[in-house]
Protein backbone atom coordinates (compact mmCIF):
# COMPACT_ATOMS: atom_id res chain seq x y z
CA UNK A 1 0.00 0.00 0.00
CA UNK A 2 2.83 2.33 0.52
CA UNK A 3 3.69 1.99 -3.19
CA UNK A 4 0.59 3.87 -4.30
CA UNK A 5 1.39 6.70 -1.96
CA UNK A 6 4.86 7.36 -3.36
CA UNK A 7 4.10 6.78 -7.05
CA UNK A 8 6.30 4.88 -9.44
CA UNK A 9 9.53 6.76 -8.91
CA UNK A 10 10.24 5.23 -5.57
CA UNK A 11 11.26 8.55 -4.06
CA UNK A 12 9.65 9.48 -0.82
CA UNK A 13 6.77 11.89 -1.50
CA UNK A 14 8.05 13.30 -4.84
CA UNK A 15 6.51 11.11 -7.60
CA UNK A 16 3.90 13.10 -9.54
CA UNK A 17 4.50 16.36 -7.76
CA UNK A 18 8.11 16.60 -9.08
CA UNK A 19 6.91 16.40 -12.68
CA UNK A 20 4.50 19.33 -12.26
CA UNK A 21 6.98 21.84 -10.82
CA UNK A 22 7.99 24.65 -13.13
CA UNK A 23 11.58 25.25 -14.09
CA UNK A 24 12.37 28.75 -12.88
CA UNK A 25 15.83 28.93 -14.48
CA UNK A 26 16.29 31.13 -17.53
CA UNK A 27 17.95 29.46 -20.49
CA UNK A 28 19.74 32.22 -22.42
CA UNK A 29 21.50 30.00 -24.95
CA UNK A 30 18.82 30.49 -27.66
CA UNK A 31 18.85 34.24 -27.00
CA UNK A 32 22.62 34.39 -27.43
CA UNK A 33 22.36 32.40 -30.67
CA UNK A 34 19.76 34.76 -32.10
CA UNK A 35 21.75 37.83 -31.08
CA UNK A 36 24.92 36.50 -32.72
CA UNK A 37 23.05 35.80 -35.95
CA UNK A 38 21.57 39.32 -35.90
CA UNK A 39 25.00 40.82 -35.25
CA UNK A 40 26.46 39.01 -38.26
CA UNK A 41 23.53 40.09 -40.44
CA UNK A 42 23.93 43.73 -39.40
CA UNK A 43 27.68 43.65 -39.98
CA UNK A 44 27.22 42.25 -43.47
CA UNK A 45 24.41 44.63 -44.44
CA UNK A 46 26.29 47.68 -43.15
CA UNK A 47 28.81 47.17 -45.95
CA UNK A 48 26.04 47.50 -48.56
CA UNK A 49 24.71 50.78 -47.15
CA UNK A 50 27.38 52.83 -48.89
CA UNK A 51 26.63 54.47 -52.21
CA UNK A 52 26.34 51.82 -54.89
CA UNK A 53 27.54 53.71 -57.98
CA UNK A 54 30.47 51.75 -59.44
CA UNK A 55 33.38 54.15 -59.88
CA UNK A 56 37.13 53.81 -60.13
CA UNK A 57 38.19 56.34 -57.50
CA UNK A 58 41.66 57.87 -57.69
CA UNK A 59 44.14 56.48 -55.19
CA UNK A 60 45.85 58.81 -52.72
CA UNK A 61 47.67 58.55 -49.41
CA UNK A 62 45.40 61.11 -47.71
CA UNK A 63 44.22 60.38 -44.17
CA UNK A 64 40.68 59.05 -43.79
CA UNK A 65 38.10 61.44 -42.39
CA UNK A 66 35.35 60.38 -40.02
CA UNK A 67 32.12 59.49 -41.81
CA UNK A 68 28.96 61.02 -40.43
CA UNK A 69 25.49 59.56 -40.83
CA UNK A 70 23.87 62.60 -42.47
CA UNK A 71 26.45 63.18 -45.20
CA UNK A 72 25.32 63.32 -48.81
CA UNK A 73 27.26 61.78 -51.66
CA UNK A 74 27.34 63.12 -55.20
CA UNK A 75 28.98 60.79 -57.72
CA UNK A 76 30.23 61.66 -61.21
CA UNK A 77 30.82 58.72 -63.55
CA UNK A 78 33.51 58.68 -66.23
CA UNK A 79 30.80 59.54 -68.77
CA UNK A 80 29.84 62.66 -66.81
CA UNK A 81 26.57 61.23 -65.41
CA UNK A 82 25.73 62.76 -62.03
CA UNK A 83 24.18 60.80 -59.14
CA UNK A 84 22.80 62.26 -55.91
CA UNK A 85 23.16 59.33 -53.51
CA UNK A 86 21.99 56.60 -55.97
CA UNK A 87 19.56 58.70 -58.04
CA UNK A 88 20.66 59.95 -61.45
CA UNK A 89 20.17 63.72 -61.77
CA UNK A 90 21.08 66.49 -64.17
CA UNK A 91 23.18 69.44 -63.09
CA UNK A 92 20.06 71.64 -62.83
CA UNK A 93 18.16 69.02 -60.80
CA UNK A 94 21.15 68.74 -58.49
CA UNK A 95 21.17 72.49 -57.93
CA UNK A 96 17.40 72.57 -57.29
CA UNK A 97 17.54 69.73 -54.77
CA UNK A 98 20.54 71.17 -52.95
CA UNK A 99 18.98 74.65 -52.73
CA UNK A 100 15.84 73.04 -51.24
CA UNK A 101 17.97 71.14 -48.73
CA UNK A 102 19.90 74.27 -47.77
CA UNK A 103 16.61 76.07 -47.18
CA UNK A 104 15.63 73.30 -44.76
CA UNK A 105 18.80 73.86 -42.72
CA UNK A 106 20.98 71.03 -44.01
CA UNK A 107 24.58 71.97 -43.17
CA UNK A 108 26.45 68.66 -43.28
CA UNK A 109 29.39 67.82 -45.53
CA UNK A 110 28.71 66.77 -49.12
CA UNK A 111 31.14 64.20 -50.50
CA UNK A 112 31.99 64.12 -54.20
CA UNK A 113 33.05 60.85 -55.78
CA UNK A 114 34.61 61.25 -59.24
CA UNK A 115 35.76 58.43 -61.50
CA UNK A 116 39.52 58.51 -62.05
CA UNK A 117 39.10 57.91 -65.78
CA UNK A 118 36.56 60.71 -66.17
CA UNK A 119 37.16 64.32 -67.21
CA UNK A 120 38.04 66.95 -64.64
CA UNK A 121 35.42 69.38 -66.01
CA UNK A 122 32.19 67.64 -64.88
CA UNK A 123 33.56 67.18 -61.36
CA UNK A 124 34.43 70.90 -61.20
CA UNK A 125 30.94 71.82 -62.49
CA UNK A 126 29.41 69.68 -59.73
CA UNK A 127 31.63 71.35 -57.12
CA UNK A 128 30.66 74.79 -58.39
CA UNK A 129 26.96 73.85 -58.34
CA UNK A 130 27.21 72.58 -54.76
CA UNK A 131 29.01 75.75 -53.71
CA UNK A 132 26.47 77.96 -55.52
CA UNK A 133 23.66 76.14 -53.69
CA UNK A 134 25.12 77.43 -50.41
CA UNK A 135 27.28 74.54 -49.22
CA UNK A 136 30.87 75.16 -48.22
CA UNK A 137 31.74 71.86 -46.52
CA UNK A 138 32.65 69.76 -49.56
CA UNK A 139 34.84 66.66 -49.51
CA UNK A 140 36.48 64.66 -52.32
CA UNK A 141 36.38 60.88 -51.87
CA UNK A 142 39.40 58.79 -52.89
CA UNK A 143 40.61 55.25 -52.33
CA UNK A 144 43.71 54.62 -50.19
CA UNK A 145 46.91 53.46 -51.87
CA UNK A 146 47.52 49.79 -51.09
CA UNK A 147 51.01 49.08 -49.76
Amino acid sequence: MSMARYGRTGQSGRGRRARRELNSQINITPLVDVMLVLLIVFILTAQFLSVGIPLELPKTDAQAMSAEQDELTVSVSKDGIIFLQETEVTLEELRTRLVAMAANGYEERINIRGDKDGDYGPVMKVMATINAAGFTNIGLVTDPISP
